[in-house]
């Protein structure tokens, strides 16, 4: 390591300077009484015993602390801190005392954010068991009923052989999406960019859960009628992340509710799609948690009603991936609006 000392001699200095007065007056009095010489004799021993004074004290105390300093570097090297050891040595206490109190700011930093990854992993963890064991529980016990004896019934073993394909169809679609968000998360996924009509993809979603929102009598329709209207994006994943909105606003929707669909203008050639119901609302407090992966503000009803809980965290990542923006807001026990930014062809 290289030394970096401090350029300010103030402390040699004036140390010197208190050691030349108090010499140089000591002698000054024994040449007035005793050896009687000239006083420019005086002086040069004064100037020589500050010069020298000067140099000594400043040697000895930057040696003194640089000891002491490169012992703090080296035991700061112990906890694999590279930029830190990788820096000159400095006995400058200032620069030393910031240095040493942005590592601990890091080291801090660093402590929390894994403490935060080991919470998130064990919550992951288990929400994974979670998701995982329902359905896999329900196809065991169909499965078992029937070697235990129902199989020769022929309408029990046909009803039962559904329900159990029903579970493993549940956790075909946890699979899936499983691997389609560890996908999107490590940028495994690649965008196929495309232009198409916004407001026909929007259709054949509702096309699609037609037939889910007549089961709660919620009508899925536009604010207006809308021209086409031409984006580019990748028209697969648009389509899943309104297809996950609207089959959201479908299951926390109210009986005989809606789920109304926007389309609107921006600057910078872009519009925002708004998927808006009158359904039962978000508390505050879990809003700024809806993306996160299983997360359920119903923790009962939710899984009641199936789903991975993925597919806003989906959602998410699907539309960042565009470098566009998600909002959300929401009025307990009056609705929710979710909407997202799309680019517009030119």
């Amino acid at each position: 390591m290289v030394i970096n000392f401090k350029k300010s001699y103030k402390f040699a200095v004036k140390s010197a300077t208190y050691i030349t007065l108090f010499s140089g007056g000591v002698f000054y009095l024994f040449n007035l009484f005793f050896l009687k010489s000239s006083n420019w004799f005086v002086l040069v021993f004064s100037f020589v015993l500050f010069v020298f004074s000067f140099f000594v004290l400043q040697y000895r105390v930057e040696r003194f602390i640089y000891r002491r300093v490169k012992k703090i570097y080296d035991d700061v090297s112990l906890l694999e801190n590279t930029s830190f050891r990788n820096q000159p040595v400095t006995t400058d206490m200032a620069t030393l005392t910031k240095e040493v109190q942005k590592f601990a700011r890091d080291k801090k930093l660093e402590i929390e954010t894994l403490k935060i990854r080991e919470e998130y992993r064990r919550e992951f963890l288990g929400n994974v068991s979670h998701e995982l064991k329902t359905p896999l529980f329900t196809v065991q016990g169909y499965l078992l009923t029937l070697l235990d004896g129902a199989m020769d019934d022929k309408n029990i073993r046909k009803k039962y052989l559904q329900r159990a394909e029903k579970g493993v169809e549940r956790l075909i679609y946890i699979v899936k999406d499983l691997d389609m968000i560890t996908k999107l998360e490590t940028g495994d996924i690649n965008l196929d960019l495309s232009e198409f009509n916004i407001v026909e993809v929007i259709q054949s979603v509702f096309e699609l859960l037609e037939m889910r929102a007549s089961k709660k009598n919620i009508s899925l329709t536009f604010d207006t009628i809308y021209k086409p209207i031409r984006v580019i994006a990748d028209q697969e994943k648009i389509q899943q992340v309104v297809t996950n909105l609207v089959m959201n606003s479908i299951k926390y929707g109210k009986q005989g509710g809606t789920t109304e669909v926007s389309i609107e203008d921006l600057v910078n050639n872009k519009v925002i799609v708004r998927v808006t119901d009158n359904g039962e609302g978000i508390e505050k407090q879990h809003i700024p948690r809806l993306f996160e992966r299983f997360y359920r503000v119903d923790k009962s009803g939710a899984r009641s009603e199936g789903g991975s809980g993925l597919g806003l965290a989906i959602v998410k990542h699907i539309i960042e991936g565009h470098n566009e923006k998600i909002y959300v807001e929401s009025q307990f026990g009056i609705g929710s609006e979710f909407s997202f930014t799309m680019e517009k062809t030119k």
